[in-house]
């Protein structure tokens, strides 16, 4: 943890607003739950001039991707060890221009329906930070998750403007999270969906 501490931000509050200023970028993408971080570390060395912010309440499981973070020698991550009900609290109105949520729990008890990371609740949060052109983009292998997840953005007036119920049908698309290589390779669909907040914009079904 020492090794990597330059990337963890241990009072992330205090940068709400001028996270873009104070660490050198001009975009700032949010990742919620990165668990091992590996589709984390393929994002940012594929976009080195993005600044990317990512969520992750295991401490176990952020070490991981803390290493993997600074083995890869990537500048512009830095982790927050916190869960996402605190995201407004890290986030000023606007701040972020795209939101990554990849296989979050499915909590399929109806009971635990306000802990998805995709309820109505969430989502008027994510719509707080996230810029005038700002993207949500959600990823799962739970079916019963997805179409839930797709009524909650309507409830919210989230646009959307990708809906694929088989991502990888036709080979790899995009960068793949540890879970989505296995899920892959055993041949089970990828759910995916990508909302704005623009309402006028189509929404395109695979």
């Amino acid at each position: 943890m020492e090794r990597c501490a330059h990337l963890l931000v241990n009072d992330p509050e205090l940068y709400k607003g001028c996270w873009l200023n104070s660490f050198g970028y001009s975009e700032l993408r949010v990742e919620i739950g990165c668990g091992k971080g590996g589709f984390l570390a393929k994002a940012a060395a594929a976009q080195p001039d993005v600044l990317f912010v990512a969520l992750e309440k295991s401490a176990n499981v952020l070490v991981i991707a803390l290493e993997r973070a600074v083995d890869a020698d990537l500048p512009n991550i830095r982790f927050v060890n916190m869960f996402a009900e605190n995201l407004s609290s890290l986030f000023a109105p606007g701040e972020v221009s795209r939101i990554y949520i990849n296989f979050c729990d499915p909590w399929p008890s109806n009971r635990h329906a306000k802990r998805r990371l995709t309820c109505q609740s969430f989502l008027e949060m994510y719509k707080q930070i996230l810029n005038d052109s700002g993207q949500l983009y959600f990823k799962t292998d739970s079916l019963p998750l997805f179409e839930f997840s797709l009524r909650e953005f309507e409830r919210s007036d989230f646009s959307l403007i990708e809906v694929t119920r088989d991502l990888h049908k036709n080979g790899p698309v995009g960068i793949m999270t540890e879970y989505e290589q296995k899920f892959y390779a055993q041949s089970l669909p990828i759910f995916q969906c990508v909302a704005v907040l623009s309402a006028e914009r189509t929404c395109s079904f695979k």
